[in-house]
């Protein structure tokens, strides 16, 4: 086991891909990634660390530290850095694309079934949901341990994590990963050999650093610049562009919740309500509906705003309208994430590879892990794991991915199929 973990340091060369292969990677992950952000860095860990050895742990690590420090949702934005590896500009757009569409069709479809009235074509999926939960404690826990490892192979670099972790409990808020992770890298730098954390690989295939200038440009731009536009056209009836204000101001709503989430998933819930809800776009019962919905699919839980662009109606009206608000929707909440991505990691990628950086690069990963950890306890586990049946059943999802007796999608099949026949049998646990 020693030998198999001690592989994740080291990362292949990484293969010439066509943006096709990029997308049908992606694809399948979000097809199959259950179980919310924390679940997703797992699978993509499963898929790119420990199955293709495409990146490395400490790599790997590198961009999750950053994509956890940026606001915007997490997981998508390491998706879209891992595509960035593979395929430049081009591999960052159809990486996330792959990841997201899956979610965003269903939820899209079903803010289309809401906004003609039809609500109560809900199907209950309890017991599914029940079963896909579980399994995404074992991929967390087993993802952690690898990570742990890896990342954390000695005394100094442990301690670090477990003081991560307990802070991270100790004082929940968003903020505190922002403190957690400058922690780590002012420890490590203080503490750490500066060796211990040898990187390989790049990230920011393709990017220059005048691109990566004008995408943080472009970032700030919109933040700044979209409030005041979708006030001006709003307030000028007479303009020629009056007839967009409402699509400005779905825009602009959407674009700030995206840029101004820090944590991702969960988080961006109060952002959307205030940016849906307060206007009078949506009905809060149909707002929560949706959002106890996207609880049911794989991906990212920002794909809610493909649900909430088809449950609004901006002027147009029926299926037209709906797919159009889903599709300005699902573009406003993930081009921050786009941009920043576009426009960090270039400049992440050559810090990461200064030697003076290394021992910092070392203790942000260690604080990586811990973070990673107090949120496998809260809310992954404590919102799980409620009897010995669900200890037992994530357990052994746990030993399934520890002893590869089947891949990751196949064990999220299994944990559906398995939550929905005892959801027969009336054996299924609550999910809560």
């Amino acid at each position: 086991m020693a030998d198999q973990n001690s592989s994740h340091d080291r990362q292949s060369p990484q293969p010439d891909l066509s943006l096709w292969q990029i997308f049908l990677i992606f694809l399948r992950l979000g097809l199959t990634s259950f179980g919310g952000p924390v679940a997703h860095i797992s699978y993509f860990r499963e898929e790119f660390v420990t199955r293709r050895q495409w990146l490395s742990d400490a790599t790997y690590g590198d961009l999750v530290a950053l994509c956890q420090f940026v606001p915007g949702p997490a997981s998508s934005q390491v998706g879209m850095g891992i595509g960035m590896s593979l395929g430049g500009f081009g591999g960052a757009f159809v990486a996330w694309l792959g990841f997201t569409m899956p979610s965003a069709v269903v939820l899209a479809v079903l803010g289309l079934v809401f906004a003609a009235g039809n609500g109560g074509g809900l199907v209950a999926t309890g017991p599914m949901i029940w079963g896909l939960k579980l399994v995404a404690v074992g991929v967390v826990a087993h993802a952690l341990l690898g990570m742990a490892r890896s990342l954390c192979p000695d005394m100094p670099r442990a301690i670090l994590a477990i003081t991560a972790a307990a802070l991270m409990i100790a004082f929940d808020g968003v903020g505190m990963q922002a403190v957690v992770i400058v922690g780590g890298l002012i420890a490590g730098l203080l503490f750490l050999r500066r060796d211990a954390a040898m990187v390989e690989g790049r990230l920011a295939a393709g990017i220059s650093p005048r691109g990566a200038i004008a995408a943080l440009g472009v970032f700030a731009v919109l933040l700044i610049g979209l409030p005041v536009l979708a006030q001006i056209t709003s307030s000028s009836t007479s303009s020629p562009f009056a007839s967009l204000a409402p699509w400005l101001a779905v825009f602009d709503g959407f674009y700030r919740s995206g840029a101004l989430v820090f944590g991702g998933g969960h988080v961006v819930l109060p952002l959307l309500q205030e940016a849906v809800v307060a206007p009078g776009w949506v009905d809060s019962d149909v707002f929560l509906a949706g959002y106890g919905a996207t609880q049911a699919v794989p991906g990212p839980i920002f794909t809610f705003a493909a649900y909430l662009g088809a449950v609004m109606q901006n002027g147009v009206g029926g299926i037209v309208g709906g797919i159009s608000g889903a599709i300005v929707a699902l573009i406003a909440i993930f081009l921050p994430a786009f941009l920043l991505v576009i426009g960090l990691l270039p400049f992440w990628d050559r810090i990461r590879h200064v030697p003076k950086m290394r021992a910092g690069l070392a203790g942000i990963n260690a604080a990586v892990v811990g973070l990673l950890a107090a949120v496998l306890y809260d809310p992954v586990w404590t919102g799980t794991i409620h009897d010995v049946t669900d200890l037992i059943i994530a357990t052994i999802a746990f030993g399934v991915l520890q002893w590869r007796l089947m891949p990751v999608w196949a064990l999220v099949l299994a944990g559906a199929g398995g939550g929905a026949i005892l959801g027969l049998f009336g054996l299924a646990g609550t999910i809560g």
